[in-house]
C-alpha cells in the first residue's frame, strides 16, 4: 500500500485555525503524514508577515507533521498570479513531490477558495487527488464567484464552514453536490482559546471596557477610495462616542496606511474619547477574549459575527449602505457578506437598534436565505440556473424601498427578472423584436456621430 499525505494549505492564521479546530473533532480520516502549506497571498509577501511567524501559531503548528511554504515553493512567482500552464502540469507535479518527500504518496488535499490561485493550482498539480474545502468566512454564503474547471469541482467532496449565521446554508459549490458539513463551535473556540494564550501583551486592555473598531482596508479592493474609507473610519469612532465609549481601540489592517491611525487619534481626542491602536498581529477573537470589548464595530468583516455567535458581544455595523451602492461588478464575491451585515447586524447609528438587537430567530434566517438566493442567482446566473424560480418569486414578492438597496435595475434588467422596469412595460426584457431593434439603433449610433 503506497503512503498517504494531507496536504492542509492555509493563508491566514483564522484559516489555520479553521483547520486546527477539523482536526480536533476527528473530520478527517487517517493519514500516514499531514503537511500544513502555508502561502502568503500578501501584495508584497516579502514585507508582510506569513501565518506560521504570527502569535500563537507554534500550538497549531504542532498539529502537523511539517510545515511548508508555497511562496518558497514557486519562488520569484507570486501564489496569487501564478497556475501552471496544461502541458508543464506533470512537470510541476514531479518538482513539488521532490521538494517535499512525496514520492508515490497518495494525495488528499484540503484548500480554502478553490476557484483562485493558489487553492487552484494545488488542486490542478495533484490531478487524481480528492479535494476538500473549507470555507473563507461570510462568502461561503454566497455563490461560487467564477466557473470551476468540472476536473477540480468533481473531485471536491466537501464544505468544512464554521457556523457564523446558525441556520443558514452555504450556496458556494453547490452547483457540484458539495454537502457542507460544520466545523463543532465549541472545538473552534477551543482552538481560538490556545491563540489567546500567548503572551504577547495587547495594548487597550482594562476597564472600563473599550469599544472594538475593525478596520478592512477596502480601497486596497477597490470598493471605496482612500478618502471614502478614511471617513468611514472616523463614522466608526464618531458612532461609538455617540452611544457613550470613550475608550476605543481600532484594530487596523495589517498593510493599511499609518495615517489613518493618526486621523482617528486625533478625532478621538476632539470628542474627548481616548483611542488605543491595536497593531499587534493577532485575530480580532484574540482580541474579543482578551479585551472583552463592550461593543465591536465594522463594515461587514467576518469577525462582526464571530463575536455576536461566538462570544455574545454587541456588535454594530457602519457603512454597509455606501459598499452596496458602490460595489461593482455586482458580481463581486463580496456583495453577500456585505448584505448579510447589512440585513442581520444593527446600524451604529441608531442607538436603540444596537442596544436592542438580539441574534435573529430562524424565520429571519429564512429570510435572509431567500434573499441570498435571489441574491446569489443575479450575481452568477450561468453557475446556478436552478435558482431562477426562487429569484424571481423572491423579487415579485419582497422587492420594496427596503430590499432594493441588495439589487440594481440594470443587473435585473438584463436577466429578465421582476423589478427591472414598470409592471406595464415587463414584456420587453423578453421581447426579442424590441432586443433585436435596441441592437440596431446602438450599432448606428457611432455612424450618426460621425
Amino acid at each position: 500500500m503506497p503512503r498517504t499525505t494531507h496536504i492542509f494549505c492555509a493563508s491566514t492564521l483564522y484559516g489555520a485555525a479553521t483547520l486546527a479546530a477539523a482536526l480536533d473533532a476527528g473530520l478527517f480520516g487517517p493519514a500516514d503524514r499531514r503537511l500544513l502549506l502555508i502561502t502568503n497571498n500578501a501584495a508584497n509577501p516579502e514585507t508582510t508577515p506569513s501565518v506560521d511567524r504570527m502569535p500563537g501559531f507554534a500550538g497549531i503548528g504542532d498539529r502537523f507533521d511539517k510545515v511548508l511554504s508555497w511562496n518558497e515553493a514557486i519562488a520569484p512567482l507570486h501564489p496569487s498570479g501564478w497556475g501552471p500552464r496544461a502541458n508543464d502540469i506533470p512537470m510541476w507535479e514531479r518538482y513539488v513531490r521532490l521538494l517535499w518527500g512525496l514520492g508515490d504518496d497518495q494525495v488528499r488535499l484540503t484548500v480554502e477558495s478553490v476557484q483562485v490561485n493558489p487553492a487552484l493550482a494545488l488542486c490542478q498539480l495533484f490531478t487524481g487527488a480528492p479535494v476538500d474545502v473549507y470555507a473563507d468566512g461570510l462568502i461561503s454564503y454566497g455563490p461560487t464567484r467564477d466557473k470551476i474547471d468540472p476536473l477540480v469541482g468533481t473531485r471536491i467532496d466537501r464544505l468544512l464552514h464554521l457556523d457564523l449565521v446558525p441556520g443558514l446554508t452555504p450556496l458556494l459549490l453547490t452547483e457540484f453536490g458539495v454537502r457542507p458539513e460544520l466545523v463543532p463551535t465549541e472545538t473552534f473556540l477551543k482552538v481560538l482559546g490556545e491563540l489567546a494564550e500567548d503572551e504577547t501583551e495587547l495594548p487597550g486592555a482594562g476597564e472600563p471596557r473599550p469599544a472594538l473598531l475593525l478596520g478592512q482596508y477596502l480601497s486596497a479592493l477597490d470598493i471605496l477610495g482612500a478618502a471614502e474609507e478614511e471617513e468611514l473610519h472616523l463614522r466608526m469612532v464618531r458612532g461609538a462616542v455617540a452611544l457613550g465609549h470613550r475608550r476605543l481601540v481600532f484594530k487596523p489592517h495589517p498593510v493599511a496606511p499609518a495615517r489613518w491611525s493618526r486621523m482617528l487619534q486625533q478625532e478621538a481626542d476632539r470628542l474627548g474619547a481616548e483611542l488605543t491602536l491595536l497593531d499587534v498581529p493577532v485575530l480580532a477573537e484574540v482580541a474579543f477574549q482578551r479585551l472583552r470589548p463592550a461593543l465591536v464595530v465594522g463594515c461587514f468583516s467576518t469577525a462582526l459575527f464571530t463575536a455576536a455567535t461566538f462570544y455574545g458581544l454587541p456588535v454594530a455595523r457602519v457603512g454597509t449602505d455606501t459598499v452596496l451602492a458602490r460595489l461593482t461588478p455586482y458580481q463581486n464575491s463580496n456583495r453577500v457578506p456585505v448584505t448579510i451585515a447589512d440585513a442581520l447586524l444593527p446600524d451604529l447609528g441608531d442607538a436603540a437598534a444596537v442596544s436592542g438587537w438580539r441574534p435573529p430567530s430562524r424565520e429571519r434566517v429564512d429570510e435572509l436565505a431567500a434573499l441570498l438566493g435571489a441574491v446569489g442567482f443575479a450575481m452568477q446566473p450561468k453557475i446556478y440556473p436552478g435558482l431562477r424560480g426562487a429569484a424571481e418569486n423572491y423579487l415579485a414578492r419582497h422587492l420594496d424601498t427596503d430590499t432594493w438597496r441588495y439589487f440594481k435595475r440594470r443587473r435585473l434588467t438584463a436577466l429578465a427578472l421582476p423589478g427591472a422596469v414598470p409592471a406595464q412595460l415587463a414584456f420587453i426584457p423578453r421581447n426579442a423584436t424590441v432586443r433585436r431593434l435596441a441592437r440596431r439603433a446602438r450599432a448606428l449610433t457611432p455612424r450618426t456621430r460621425r
